[in-house]
This record gives structure tokens, sequence and C-alpha cells, in this order.
């Protein structure tokens, strides 16, 4: 049996639960998810369509403070589950999933779809194609009836599923295989953070989370201004952003082509990644660098070999790891993400069976407090199977019964979703990290063999739920009971469907979108219709770019070398954080922000732990992270709200 991983235990004890949990849901959350729906969110939407950002974390951490400095002077007590409860409503309000509507009624008019002649081909619950609705701009008009339907059916199912399946994949990566979730405290020590200077103004003992969070703020307004308000302040007074670093990245691609043919360089100056690289694990951080080295060395060689045939001298990192992908990663990144998912489901098996075996003896392996808000576990599968049914029903309905699509959706709700689900997990639970793994949506309808659109737009069985397990942590981390997550959904979605469509439809009757009045839209939309048409193209019939990446043996070659990675890193005893870092670096991952985030690990490590020990750092390093992305979010909010301002302004010709 292998020994308990130490790494592994350290992070686990970095910040325990507390043992009273606490009811979050209350009023005062729900009034702070007004004030977002009703001004965050419309800025959140104007603000995609003008510039192309959105106020997302930034937002949220307004909502936090403005009802932090409220309650202080109404000598109000906010416990943290009740701040947490408000920080995640926040981040969900801020969402506007009628939004989308505003791209469909622009794509089936769009020239790009006119020009290959698919205006007919779109199914009416996508958007209705009478040019007489649409130049009415007017949501509430019987053709869009199904459209509005079909968001809605989206929406319900799944805040439904995402909410009890990420309760289940929580329940199996955290109370059974005791994963440390290194990133849950971001979110957490933040939170208490702004409890402990509410604590504070109340009379209570001061704490050191405030301090680092507000020096972490600090240097993030600094360096935010630095690295995205200046271009854009520049942009709106002068005409011409001025750069001090590069945005996004630098690319090196089309400079290091003879040394590292096939190879994607390059270098990111985001502050931002730094830190992060402080947060994360040491060992998972060197396993993902060492991938990526591994990478480097084999690039090249697969160029030679014949195997990265697509690549071609003086491609950009995009079109380098594009080809890439198709030609090789995709593949073998499927044939890895099948590894990970083995050993997760021996791990969790062994894991299950060590339970047992210490229950048996007596021994209490985990113990859950009642008041977390747990529910039964068979709950959670009825659960999956109600939502894949509703799924899989609709766009059976919608799609006429197509034999093949119903066959991938039947694959993609019963193998794909849980495999990747689970692998997600399980990497949020050891590294931190998500895992994304490309086309797998667009082969999939290709290889169902339909012709025409219809099939583009359905709502398949495909989710990560896996991503949402490190909320729960996060609410375990502040005393926060389950259950108040269940309620706030309850009422706030119903919120979000009335302010959504409105803010939408007002949106839209100001002006045509695009045009004149969003910069962005007008200028990225049309480029994203070129694109999205020559996908769509693809079950038009003829060749398939996604059809020629998809190669069983290439799978099984990278099923093969996960479990071998795995199985001689294990007999020699390496750490578990080691393993799933390297194994996922394997995948192909983009250097630039890695090489920053690896930097940030080597500073941890051999400076700050050593100055002030392990266990202070690690709770340094995640408040003083939330505290800098939410000083960099915040004055890159100030100075795009500058250039609002800016093109606001009506310029007289006298």
């Amino acid at each position: 049996m292998r020994r308990e991983d130490p790494d592994l235990k350290r992070y686990r004890d970095l910040m325990t639960p507390p043992e009273h949990f606490d009811e979050g849901f209350t009023w005062t959350a729900f009034a702070g998810a007004l004030f977002v729906g009703l001004l965050i969110m419309p800025g959140s939407l104007y603000m995609g369509l003008l510039a192309g950002g959105s106020v997302g974390q930034a937002g949220t951490w307004v909502t936090m403070i403005l009802f932090i400095e409220v309650a202080k002077r109404a000598h109000k007590a906010m416990n943290r589950a009740e701040m947490f409860i408000l920080f995640y409503m926040a981040a969900t309000v801020v969402s506007s999933p009628f939004g989308g509507l505003l791209w469909n009624q622009y794509f089936v008019q769009s020239k790009a779809v006119i020009g290959q002649g698919m205006s007919d081909l779109f199914p009416k619950w996508y958007a209705p194609t009478d040019p007489v609705v649409l130049a009415s701009r007017n949501f509430f008009q019987v053709a869009w009836l199904p459209a509005i339907g079909l968001v809605l059916f989206q929406l319900l199912i799944s805040r439904l599923d995402n909410n009890i399946i990420g309760y289940g994949l929580f329940k199996l990566a955290s109370d059974v295989e005791r994963l440390p979730f290194p990133m849950a405290p971001i979110g957490a020590q933040g939170i208490m953070a702004l409890a402990e200077d509410l604590e504070e103004s109340t009379g209570k003992k001061p704490g050191w989370r405030w301090r680092v969070f507000s020096i972490g703020g600090a240097i993030g307004m600094l360096f935010g201004f630095l690295y995205m308000g200046l271009p854009t302040i520049t942009k709106a007074f002068f005409n011409r952003p001025i750069q001090m670093f590069p945005i996004p990245f630098v690319d090196w691609t089309g400079r290091t082509f003879k040394i590292l043919p096939a190879v994607a360089t390059g270098l990111s100056f985001d502050l931002g990644a730094l830190v992060l690289g402080t947060v994360l694990p040491f060992w998972a951080m060197i396993g993902s660098f060492a991938g990526l080295v591994i990478t480097f060395i084999v690039n090249p060689i697969l160029y030679h070999a014949h195997v990265l045939h697509s690549w071609i001298p003086g491609d950009s990192t995009v079109e380098t790891t594009f080809k890439n992908t198709v030609d090789f990663y995709f593949s073998y990144g499927l044939g890895i993400s099948l590894a990970i998912a083995v050993i997760g489901l021996l791990t969790t098996l062994r894991g299950v069976r060590e339970s047992r075996r210490r229950k048996a003896e007596g021994q209490q392996v985990v113990t859950i407090p009642k008041e977390r808000g747990d529910i039964p576990f068979p709950v959670v599968g009825l659960a999956y199977l109600f939502s894949v049914t509703c799924y899989i029903t609709v766009s059976g309905y919608l799609i006429g019964w197509h034999k093949g699509v119903m066959i991938v959706l039947v694959l993609l709700a019963f193998v794909y979703t849980p495999l990747i689900s689970y692998v997600t997990a399980r990497l949020e639970g050891t590294v931190g990290q998500a895992l994304a793994i490309p086309f797998v949506r667009e082969a999939s309808i290709i290889l169902s063999g339909y012709k025409g659109l219809a099939v583009w737009f359905l709502p398949f069985p495909m989710n990560d739920y896996g991503v949402h397990t490190v909320f729960y942590r996060q609410a375990e981390l502040t005393g926060t009971r389950f259950t108040s997550k269940w309620k706030a959904e309850a009422l706030v979605v119903p919120f979000i469907i009335i302010c959504s469509i409105t803010f939408a439809q007002l949106i839209w009757s100001m002006d045509p979108i695009p045009s004149s009045s969003y910069p962005f839209a007008e200028m990225m939309w049309p480029l994203k219709a070129k694109t999205d048409v020559l996908m769509y193209s693809a079950t038009s019939g003829g060749y398939s770019q996604f059809r020629e990446a998809f190669r069983p043996i290439v799978i099984g070659i990278g099923l093969a070398s996960g479990l071998s990675l795995f199985g001689i890193l294990t007999l020699l005893q390496a750490p578990t954080l080691l393993m799933y870092g390297l194994v996922q670096g394997l995948n192909q991952m983009i250097p630039h922000t890695l090489v920053l985030q690896f930097c940030g690990a080597l500073l941890a490590r051999f400076y700050f732990e050593r100055r002030m020990g392990f266990k202070q750092w690690r709770q340094y390093a995640p408040v003083l992270s939330a505290g800098y992305f939410c000083g960099a979010g915040l004055t890159t909010m100030l100075c795009i709200g500058i250039m609002f301002l800016s093109k606001s302004i009506i310029k007289l010709p006298y």
C-alpha cells in the first residue's frame, strides 16, 4: 500500500474547516445579489459588446467591499458564511444567459452566413430568420419564444446538475480521497480577510489576513494600472494605446523555429501568473514544467518524423498549437485523460476499501459534521439521471431522433461527461487546475454523420462538473452550510432570468448589434462568424479537419504512456502532485504563462518558505493572491469606466 503523501497532508492541513457551520443565506446576501443584478449585470453585458471585457471577479469584490463598508457604518455583524454566500451570489448574478441571443440574432443575418447560403438552414429554436422580425429588435415576440425557451431549459437544468453533481464529486475527492484542493483557500482566505476587517471595526481582535489582503491589493492596483489601465486610458485620450508590457504575451515562435521546430515559445509579462505560481503546489509546478520541457524535446522529433506535418516555419503560437493539436495532441490528450481517469478510479476504490477497513476496526477516518448540510449520495445519481434524460430527450426531439446523434448523446452523457468530470475533480483537488480537451464536441458532431446546422446548437449532455468541487471546499473552509448555496440558487435564478432578458432587450433596442456604438462587436463578431461558418460547414460533406484529428492508435499511446509514467513514479515513491503535474504537462501546455508560474513556485519554495516557514507562507500566499487579483481588477474596471465616459462624449463641430 502506498504511503500517505506528506506533501498532500501539509496542503490539506493549511486551513482546516471549523467545527461549527452557519447558515449563509440571509436577506442581506440577497440584497447584494439585487445590487449586482441591477447595476453590475448590465455593465458587464455592455462592456462585452463595447470592449470585449467583463467586470467578472472585480465586480464581485466591489460588491463585497461595498457591503462590508455599509455593515460597518450600520454596526451590523455579518458572519463568514453570510459573506461567502454573498460572494457566491454576486458572482452568479454577473452572468447573463440571455446575452447569447444578441449573438444569435446577428449570426443568422451575417454576411458570412449569407455568403455560404446557410440563411435558411437555421432551426427556429436557435433564432428567427425572418428579416421583419429581426429588424424590429425585440425579443418579446412569438417568433423568439422557441429560442428563449431553449435558453431557459439549459439554464434551469445546468443549475440543478452543476450544484448536485458538483457536490457528489466533492464528496469523492475530499471526503474519500482527502485531496488538498490547493486553490480553494484563495477565495476562502479572501473572504476571511474581509470578515476580519469587519470584526476589527466592531471591536474584535484584529487579524493578519486583512493586512496581507491590503498589501496584495495595493500591488495589484499598481501593476493592473501599468499592464491594463495605461493602454486603456491612452487609447481613450490619444486614440493610440501605450503599452509598457506586451498584451497578452510576446510571441517568439517565429524566431525560434530553426532550433525548436513545431514548438510554441514566448513569454507573458502578467505579474498575476507569478503571484499564482507562489500559491500553486511546488511539486505540481515542477511536474508541469518538466512535462513542458519534454514536449520541447519531443515536438521537433515528431516534426522530423512527419507526425506534426501541418506545422510550417513562421507559424505563430496560436497556429502552432492548433496544428499540433490536430496532428497529434488531440488524440494523445484523450489518452492522457483516460490514464488520469483510470488512476483516479483505482485510487478511489483503494480509498473506499481503506475507509471500510478502518471503520471495521473502529477507526473513524473522516468526521463530517451533521450540520454541514450533506445530502444522501443516491440523490446525486438520481439528479444526474434526471438531467441527462432531459438533455437527451430534448435534443432528440429537436434533431428528429437522428440515430447517429442519439448514439453520440448517449456516449457523451454516460462516458465522456463522467470521465472528464472526475478527472477534473481530481486535478482540482491535487494541482488546482481543470482539464480542457479541445474539439471533443466538434469531433462528436462530425462523427455522428448528421448533415445540416441544427446539430451544432443542441443542448448536449456534455459538461465538466468537476470545476464546481472547489466551491464546496471553500464553503467547508468558511463554515458555510451547503444548503445555503442551494437556497440561494432557488431564489437567485428567477431573478437572473428576469434581469438578463430585460437588459439584453434594453441594450438591443438602443442600437443595432453590432454597430459603431459597440466597437468590439463591430470589429470581432464578423471574424467569429467566418470561423463558425467554416466549422459548421464540416457537416455539409467533404473533407473535415476534425475527423482527421481522431486517431485511436494515438489515443492508445497516450493511455499507455500515462499509465507507465504513473507506475514508474509510484515505484519511486514520487510526490503525488509531481505525478499529476507531469502527466498534465505532457499535453502540450503553452509556455508563456507556465514559465512565470514556475518562477513563482521557485520563489515561494526557496525564499518565502525558508524565511517564514512552510505553514505560515502557505497561509499568507492565498490571501496575498486574492488581494492582488482584487486590486488589479478594480484598477482595470476604473480605467475601462474612464474609457466609456470618453466614448460617450459627443464632439460638436464647433
